[in-house]
């Protein structure tokens, strides 16, 4: 990535990884990425339950959660962590996407204020591309991150149905709306295999297993247009 964070010594690169981080299921369609944010807190130290509840109080998180939010959340609870993105605001193109349409004029400007203040508030965000190489060193060491992908694009190889977009809805709630472009959605990477080329993740929408895809097909999902190549890296030593 363009202005590299360090991650201390660099470990023997390995051919697998697969870290152990707890799969927490959404509650609702809007909260996949608080969801991603208790599993890596899970998987770094136990946050409770009020001390997770207040961060998202004092942060006004309501049901539009954008990544910088989350980064806002693991500099709340005192995590490291960098934020590295395409875009250090907000793309004006995507209020023509049904996805963000709904929230987009209340949201525009609370977005980027968060991008100007993020420096003087110890966010740590950054404007480059990221290679699927660095995302593997990172896990190499034992770190994790959130990624923002197309749920669209995103196909795992295990689970033996799709995962479609409608499946983020509650349990039993009925989804009547045509099927989008782009419909964004958080996912934890936590593993990958380099012999079958594949990434493991965490998906919300599940509470029961671990995913895995293709190294293309995640490369497709998560440089989708709409997703600004959002990730966010989780340092473990934290």
């Amino acid at each position: 990535m363009t202005g590299k964070m360090s991650n201390g010594p660099c470990p023997r690169p390995t051919d697998v990884v697969v870290l152990n981080v707890p799969v927490i299921r959404q509650l609702y369609h809007w909260d996949c990425g608080l969801a991603c944010s208790r599993m890596v807190l899970k998987y770094l130290h136990p946050v409770s339950e009020e001390e997770f509840q207040r961060a998202c109080y004092d942060l006004k998180l309501t049901e539009s959660v954008w990544t910088v939010d989350l980064a806002y959340l693991m500099g709340q609870l005192g995590v490291r962590h960098c934020f590295c993105t395409q875009t250090l605001g907000v793309d004006k193109g995507f209020k023509k996407q049904s996805f963000y349409k709904k929230h987009f004029d209340t949201e525009e400007d609370r977005v980027n204020e968060l991008f100007l203040k993020a420096e003087s508030r110890g966010i740590v965000v950054k404007k480059c591309s990221v290679t699927v190489q660095e995302i593997q060193a990172h896990l190499n060491h034992g770190h994790v991150a959130i990624v923002l992908v197309n749920a669209v694009v995103l196909m795992c190889e295990l689970c033996s149905t799709s995962v479609k977009y409608c499946c983020f809805l509650p349990v039993n709630q009925k989804c009547f709306c045509s099927t989008p472009d782009y419909q964004g959605h958080f996912v934890v990477v936590c593993g990958f295999n380099r012999t079958t080329g594949c990434i493991f993740y965490n998906n919300p929408a599940y509470s029961d297993r671990v995913c895995c895809t293709s190294i293309s097909n995640f490369e497709e999902a998560r440089m989708s247009y709409g997703t600004d190549e959002d990730i966010l890296f989780i340092f473990k030593d934290s």
